[in-house]
């Protein structure tokens, strides 16, 4: 995810842009962050345990 947002970012300074490459790098970084994030438990887990009983 790091290496996406470094490459995005080296595209938006470099002189010739190339739109497709920023796309494909942002991709990448949200679909990591999708995953990252499934695997992370809510705050409100304990919660919601409580209340199934």
């Amino acid at each position: 995810m790091i290496l996406a947002i470094s490459i995005a970012l080296y595209e938006q300074v470099s002189e010739n842009k190339n739109i497709y490459i920023t796309v494909i790098a942002i991709s990448v970084f949200m679909f990591g962050m999708m995953r990252l994030s499934a695997k992370t438990p809510s705050k409100n887990q304990e919660k919601e345990e409580e209340d199934a009983d």
